[in-house]
């Protein structure tokens, strides 16, 4: 996430001081990924030496030192806001790792660790949408978010159950048993035929 381009998004409305910034920010984004005023401060300073954001004349991080944007700053956001992020290359995602890893390592169940991945997510799913029910009709960064959120879940769940699948089919078929050994028959004894009994 930039918060250097989210910063200068609400800048873009108009002057504002940082702790006001790290409020909006946190409103705008739903309030699920909270931003500490340190970081506020460091990425403004950055903007700033970067000639995208200018400030007031009060101290390096005095709460009522204000801050507004720049022209380099429009333009810089506006680039960004056009950009596509880069996803030509996969992410480097644990969960893929996980997998990777339990399908070579020798005694681990993959079976076994998609499973318990696939029970977590979910109940993180149940979890947003209760979130969903019950808080992001009235919000609409908050309802943006949890549609991600359960969308992305639901993409991880996908990919398991395709890796599920595959590596049932290219696991190696277990060695049929061997064919149970025919009963012996065993002959019966000659019948006495043509034998007679005692003459009387």
């Amino acid at each position: 996430m930039s918060i250097r381009h989210a910063l200068l998004a609400l800048l873009s409305e108009g002057p504002k001081y940082g702790l006001r910034l790290r409020e909006e920010f946190e409103e705008r984004t739903g309030e699920v990924w909270p931003l500490n005023v340190g970081q506020v401060y460091t990425t403004l300073q950055r903007l700033e030496r970067d000639g995208l954001v200018e400030s007031d004349g009060n101290g390096p991080d005095s709460p009522q030192k204000g801050f507004r944007i720049t022209e380099a700053g429009q333009e810089e956001l506006a680039t960004w806001l056009r950009t596509p992020p880069d996803l030509s290359s996969p992410p480097r995602d644990e969960l893929v790792m996980k997998v990777l890893v339990a399908v070579r390592l020798p005694g681990a169940d993959v079976r076994d660790v998609i499973q318990a991945h696939r029970k977590y997510l979910i109940q993180l799913m149940q979890e947003w949408t209760r979130i969903k029910d019950e808080e992001a009709e009235s919000d609409l960064g908050l309802a943006l978010v949890v549609d991600a959120e359960l969308l992305r879940l639901d993409s991880v769940i996908r990919w398991l159950d395709a890796a599920e699948a595959r590596i049932r089919r290219t696991a190696p078929a277990p060695p049929s048993p061997a064919p149970a050994p025919l009963p012996r028959l065993r002959r019966r004894p000659s019948s006495a035929v043509g034998q007679q009994g005692p003459t009387l």
